[in-house]
């Protein structure tokens, strides 16, 4: 009878031990050029901005940090320089399990980063690329309608703002479209909720209800399921 319990015992732990491996995260990378400063590890949680984790740079830019990952979601590393200057101190990436490289340096730290091995955070990337081109667009175009030889034409400045419509009409297609193209991955319900949540409703419920059930079940995907409810 001992002997049986402790097979059970065993195998309980080694299940226990593989679970954890398989949700570990673990974020490592160098900072070119970084003598001295602290690295913070962050995430959201109820809306707060948490500290996970952090790592004192004495001299030497490398990192690691480790994380049990409930879900892919969006992390931050946050560098303290202590310079008095927030600007360009946190870089956004989307987390998952396994190993994710990121490299910069210390004065270009959010600007130069790259991110390696999340596949998350590549659709991301996509995502918030093509979301850059259309509010672009967006800018120029609005800066060119308050022009005086624009403003002082009213036919110009119809044209104009013709073609902002259209390419705001243009930037929620694109981003509907990206929706119901990729229902398999835990960037939809975050891009959903940054970049159409003043899209029609029942487009924005027929990308929910194409998600797979690994996804609605996310982080995202729950908090995507709540909006559409509001």
């Amino acid at each position: 009878m001992k002997r049986i319990l402790f097979v059970l015992t065993l195998g309980l732990i080694i299940i226990s031990c593989q679970k954890s491996t398989e949700n570990t995260m673990t974020v490592s990378g160098n900072i070119k050029g970084l003598k001295k400063g602290t690295l913070f590890l962050q995430h959201f949680n109820d809306s707060s901005l948490v500290v996970l984790d952090s790592l004192e740079i004495q001299g030497d830019g490398s990192f690691s940090f480790s994380h049990e990952v409930e879900s892919p979601e969006i992390f931050y590393l946050y560098l303290d320089k202590a310079d008095n200057n927030d600007v360009n101190d946190r870089i956004t990436f989307f987390g998952e399990p396994g190993q994710i490289t990121i490299n910069t340096s210390w004065n270009t730290f959010e600007t130069n980063a790259e991110v390696f091995g999340s596949k998350s955070h590549e659709k991301l990337a996509e995502f918030k690329g093509m979301l850059s081109n259309f509010n672009i667009k967006e800018l120029e175009l609005s800066q060119q309608s308050f022009l005086p030889e624009i403003q002082a034409d009213s036919l110009a400045l119809d044209s104009v703002q013709n073609l902002i419509s259209r390419n705001i009409l243009k930037r929620y297609r694109y981003t509907l479209n990206f929706g119901l193209n990729n229902s398999d991955s835990y960037v939809t319900p975050y891009a959903m909720l940054i970049g159409a949540n003043e899209a029609n409703p029942k487009y924005l419920d027929s990308i929910y209800n194409s998600l797979t059930p690994e996804v609605a079940a996310s982080k995202y995907g729950k908090d995507f399921k709540e909006y559409l409810k509001k």
